[in-house]
């Protein structure tokens, strides 16, 4: 059940520097690819009903949405 159903008040999202991290660890070593990780993490927080979302891939999202 998505959070935004179990409440009735907006719900937010946090993308911590740990996560932020990890994606970028994970990147340089060619493990993953950040484009697709991060907006699968941006839309899975989305999907939970999310009415805001912060993070620190914003800039590189906003680009990449261009």
């Amino acid at each position: 059940m998505p959070v935004k159903s179990a409440c009735n008040l907006p719900v937010a999202t946090y993308n911590v520097s740990g996560e932020y991290s990890m994606i970028n660890a994970a990147t340089l070593n060619g493990w993953i690819d950040e484009q697709k990780v991060v907006t699968e993490t941006l839309i899975s927080f989305k999907s939970a009903g999310a009415d805001l979302i912060l993070t620190y891939h914003a800039k590189d999202a906003a680009r990449w949405l261009a």
